[in-house]
């Protein structure tokens, strides 16, 4: 364990706090990309007496915004923060000079920061001006934290954003009956879920099919939020896209992405038509779609599409998390529509298998969330 650096186990009431920056942390989520959505939370005598998350570009960042919160009862003071504070200027100058001109005695903190500005440097520094830092803390809240983290964390690794890959399917896996009937197979709470999913991505992406099928408007409608997702995808390589698709009328930028050699056009306000390679099979190259995306700086990017995309980019190794709702419904049908299509795997042995598999029970209906092995 390096110098200075310990377990926080022993301080008093350190769980409550990290849960509660943990939580400011998940509230920025599809607001602050392609920054990573922190939180912090300053305490004092085992009471919090500042908190923060992290601001769009260009305000400060989550601990800069609880130690303002807590003005001098920061001195002295532990400071609680889901991740490694930067160690250098950007859009702001270092996290850490504010640290230690707020007289900060302690940081805790469960997750190092892998940007190569950082990368242990904002620790480093901390230690060095006499700063007591805090980790590893529980596997369970490093856990915890990393949900908030993850797209940002998998964008500094690969320059792409972590793709979420969800559908709602029947207990037989079919998201729609012979006749082409889907509404609805999960209940309102999980309707609500995805919801809330759709809120924290940066970008929600469909197919066309989906499209002409549904006409769906991809937007996260809940209680006091709009303008969530903040940019809508819809991968359509042949421009079948129609004027009257219903989410073309909701507020809100779509990109509508075409295979090369594609015609079609449409004139509608904050509409962006762009051409990318088309994959062998004739439809947009996926892989050059996530490249684009995170060239733009998203992060997060959640997949609602159909049989064919889903499946597509799945058997693409495309896919690096998935999130399956599942209704304790039988449709049956061998016409019925399956949640994943695509050409699949020859063998059951060589199927994916999710690591970090996650089950929760949401109203009558099961989401069953994991990771693509990396």
């Amino acid at each position: 364990m390096p110098e200075n650096v310990s377990g926080g186990a022993g301080i008093p009431g350190h769980r409550r706090h990290m849960e509660r920056a943990i939580e400011l942390g998940r509230e920025g989520l599809g607001e602050v990309s392609p920054r990573p959505s922190v939180g912090a939370v300053v305490v004092r005598d085992g009471e919090a007496v500042g908190e923060g998350r992290t601001t769009p570009i260009p305000g400060p960042h989550a601990e800069v915004v609880a130690i303002q919160q807590a003005g001098e009862l920061a001195r002295g003071a532990t400071i609680y923060t889901t991740l490694e504070p930067c160690s250098h200027t950007h859009y702001t100058g270092p996290c850490t000079d504010v640290l230690i001109a707020a007289g900060i005695a302690r940081v805790v903190c469960p997750v190092g920061d892998p940007d190569p500005r950082v990368d242990g440097e904002g620790f480093h520094r901390l230690r060095e001006a006499g700063i007591e830092v805090v980790m590893p803390l529980e596997g369970d809240l490093i856990e915890s934290a990393m949900v908030s983290l993850e797209g940002f964390l998998h964008h500094v690794a690969t320059g792409r954003p972590l793709l979420t890959v969800k559908f709602a399917a029947s207990l037989d896996g079919r998201i729609a009956t012979r006749t082409g009937d889907s509404q609805w197979i999960t209940s309102e709470e999980a309707r609500t879920r995805a919801h809330l999913m759709r809120a924290q991505a940066d970008a929600v992406v469909t197919g066309i099919g989906t499209v002409l099928a549904d006409d769906p408007r991809l937007t996260a409608r809940l209680d006091g939020m709009t303008g969530r997702p903040r940019l809508r995808v819809v991968v359509d390589s042949d421009g079948r896209m129609p004027r009257t698709a219903a989410l073309l009328g909701e507020p809100g930028d779509v990109l509508w992405v075409r295979g090369e050699g594609c015609e079609s056009n449409i004139e509608s306000p904050d509409l962006e038509t762009v051409e990318l390679p088309r994959s062998e099979t004739g439809g947009v190259e996926f892989a050059a779609l996530l490249d684009l995306l995170g060239e733009r700086g998203c992060v997060n990017v959640m997949l609602e599409a159909g049989a064919a995309l889903t499946g597509s980019v799945i058997d693409a190794g495309l896919a690096g998390k998935l999130a399956a709702f599942i209704a304790p419904l039988v449709i049956g049908g061998a016409d019925a529509l399956a949640a994943v299509g695509g050409i699949g795997v020859p063998e059951v042995a060589r199927a994916l298998k999710l690591e970090r598999v996650r089950v929760e029970q949401i109203g009558p209906d099961v989401l069953i969330t994991g990771y693509a092995p990396q």
